[in-house]
Order: C-alpha cells, then structure tokens, then sequence
C-alpha cells in the first residue's frame, strides 16, 4: 500500500506585489505551480491512497482565483479514482460560525474526503482506516476528539492519523489559534501505523516517533523559510497485506521544483573593488547583505543600484549592517539621543563640513519623510 502525504498549499497566498505576464502575483502563481507539481507526480506515481494535512488554502476566505484553481485540480485528481482524503488547517478554518468553512465545496466529488468540521472523522476503507483530526479553535474540544479518535482504532486494518497542530514545542509557529497537540496524549502515535501532520513547514520526523511526519509546505509562505527544498512524502507499507510490521515502513521525501532564495555578501570596506558572483541568480529571491557600512557609504550606497547588480533576479532585498567603530556610542548615549542626531554625529566624524552640510540637508528630508510615514500608520 502507497500513500501520497502533502500540506500547507497555501493556495491564494501572495508577496512582493510583483505581477507575471499573465498579471497575477508572480509568489501566488508559484504556489499553484508548486501545488500543479505534486498533482502531475500523482498521476506518475499511482498511489493507493492521497493525503493531504491542511492549509490547502492560505485564507478561509479565499479568492476566486484560488478557488477556481483548486477545483480544476481537484477535478484532476478525482478522475484518477484515488481516494483523496484532506483535513482543514488553521488557515482554512473559520474564526468564527458566521462563516462556512471552505473545503465544503469539496464534499460533492466522488473520490474526495473532507473533514472540517473541527471534530474527529473516520473514514474508512477496505484495508485502513483515516483518523482525521482537523484544526481544532477550541483545545477543551480536542481533547475529547483525540479520545474518540483512539477509541476508534482498528486493529484489523491500517490506521493512519491526520492532524493540522504543532507536537511538541519545536514545531510551534507562534501563529493565531495554533493548536498544540498534549504530550500526555503522543503514546496514541504507537498505536497508529502512520501519522500524518501538517503545520509546520519544514519535512521531517517527530522526535522519538519513528513513524509520524511533516511532510512540510510546498513553498515558501515568508523569506525567513529559507529552504528551499520543499515536496512531498511518499509512504510505502510494502505490501497491501495487513501483516506487514512498522520496521517495513519506509518514508521517501520527493523535492518539487521552487524558486530559490539565494543569499549574497557584499563587503563595503572595499566597495568600489568588490565582486560578487551573479550566476545563480536567474529568476531567483536574491537577499543582499551589505556589511562593515559606514553612515556615509549608507547615504551615498542606493538600494536600486544594488538592484541593478541583478538584472535577471525576480527580486532584490538588501540588508545594511553597519561597521562597529573603536569609539562606538554605548546604549545610554543612543537612548539619550533622537535617531535623527545619532545618526548625524556619526556622519560628521566621517565627512569633512563641506560634505557634512550637504548629508545633513537629505538627512533631514529622510527622517522628516519617515516621520510623516509614521505617523500615517497610527
């Protein structure tokens, strides 16, 4: 038996409010051609079963362009005659009953399963049984879900367990209504033959349990993601037989194609002189970090002409660290100070009058701006 483990789609997400030449967001439409990826190994592969442990999309309101693409896929999948089963993450959960939870629309398809309802669903097959445990707002809840759900084991078949949460503390994301599974609750996993978790974004095994994974995201929902290896995870019993033990489990991470995020250094202490290798930056995430700044390099160093030194990246972010001088402010004197005067004094130790007076005047400008801007933001 072979199962196909995939989550946090994040179908409808969007960043970087750069447009494709078919004017959509060009990070929303890789979400969909992340998710198209996974759909065409599907159809390669042939699994007996698909799962996929939440977050399908990244709103529980999505927009219609998300909606339709998800349907089309769907369809998709649901001509293969493979049962697909699917839980709501945090993400696709209502906060509040005021709103219908939209993987309902999914419920009419013949081969698709859906649980959302934020209690304990089991959908069963001929030779194994899904536990689905979706997102759950209400942790009192859960717990008697969990109950149920162990309560309803079937020892005669396979049990595989669904959940969207964090288990255990370094899978929590700090996000709203983060769902975090109880400890005293894990033994249950030794009685599943294969748990399966969404939520956290990175693929991998859970501590000691051998046989409970993420299978992580299929892109990146923040730049600070900087994997940039992202799939999904194939599940392999060995045989369609029920006898088979856990030892024969095998677990294989298969990498989807992403645009990668690629990191660069450009030391300022020789800036004029300085190289930097731009081969690997084709329709990449480029994050440039600039160190051993100067303030006065800062003012005359622009952000577009580090931009320029990447012609063919999708996009360009650059990060300014300054050089630590011998005669260095120390916290008291900055906290005495405006950030307008603290940056001016460390201007005019590098610049002779003539250069400082001509600073100070776009200085100015520059924090007045800043200023302005902030103040809008309240």
């Amino acid at each position: 038996m072979k199962i196909i483990h995939f989550s946090d789609t994040h179908l409808g997400f969007n960043d970087l409010e750069i447009l494709n030449e078919h004017n959509i967001n060009q990070r929303e439409a890789d979400f969909y051609d992340a998710f198209s990826q996974v759909v065409e190994q599907i159809k390669h592969i042939e699994p007996d079963y698909i799962i996929h442990t939440g977050d399908l999309f990244h709103r529980s309101s999505p927009s219609n362009r998300a909606i339709t693409f998800a349907l089309e896929q769907f369809k998709i999948i649901n001509a293969l005659n493979i049962p697909f089963i699917l839980i709501a993450g945090n993400h696709s959960t209502p906060r509040t009953n005021l709103s219908a939870p939209i993987l309902k629309i999914f419920e009419n398809f013949e081969n698709i399963f859906v649980s959302y309802e934020q209690k304990y669903k089991k959908i069963e097959f001929k030779e194994v049984v899904f536990h689905a445990l979706p997102h759950m707002n209400d942790e009192t809840t859960a717990l008697s879900q969990i109950e149920l759900c162990e309560a309803n084991i079937d020892t005669s078949k396979k049990n595989i367990m669904m959940m969207h949460c964090s288990v255990g503390a370094s899978y929590l994301m700090q996000e709203f209504g983060e769902w975090v599974f109880p400890t005293n609750k894990e033994y249950i996993f030794e009685k599943m033959d294969y748990v399966a978790l969404g939520h956290w974004h990175g693929f991998g095994h859970v501590g000691k349990h051998e046989n409970v994974y993420y299978s992580g995201s299929t892109e990146r929902t923040s730049l600070n993601d900087k994997r940039n290896s992202k799939g999904f995870v194939e599940i392999d019993f060995g045989s369609t037989t029920l006898v088979v033990p856990k030892s024969q489990l095998t677990i294989k991470f298969t990498e989807i194609k992403i645009r990668p995020i690629v990191q660069k250094e450009l030391n300022c202490e020789d800036y004029e002189n300085a190289l930097i290798d731009t081969s690997d930056t084709k329709d990449a995430i480029v994050e440039v970090k600039l160190t051993n700044l100067t303030p006065l390099q800062s003012i005359d160093i622009q952000n577009a002409d580090i931009k320029k030194l990447f012609p063919h990246a999708m996009s360009v972010s650059v990060k300014r660290e300054f050089k630590l001088a011998s005669n260095e402010t120390n916290l008291a004197d900055i906290e005495a100070l405006s950030l307008e005067e603290y940056f001016l004094a460390h201007i005019k130790e590098d610049a002779n009058d003539t250069e400082f007076e001509r600073l100070k005047e776009k200085i100015t400008e520059l924090f007045a701006l800043y200023e302005e801007s902030a103040d809008d933001t309240l």
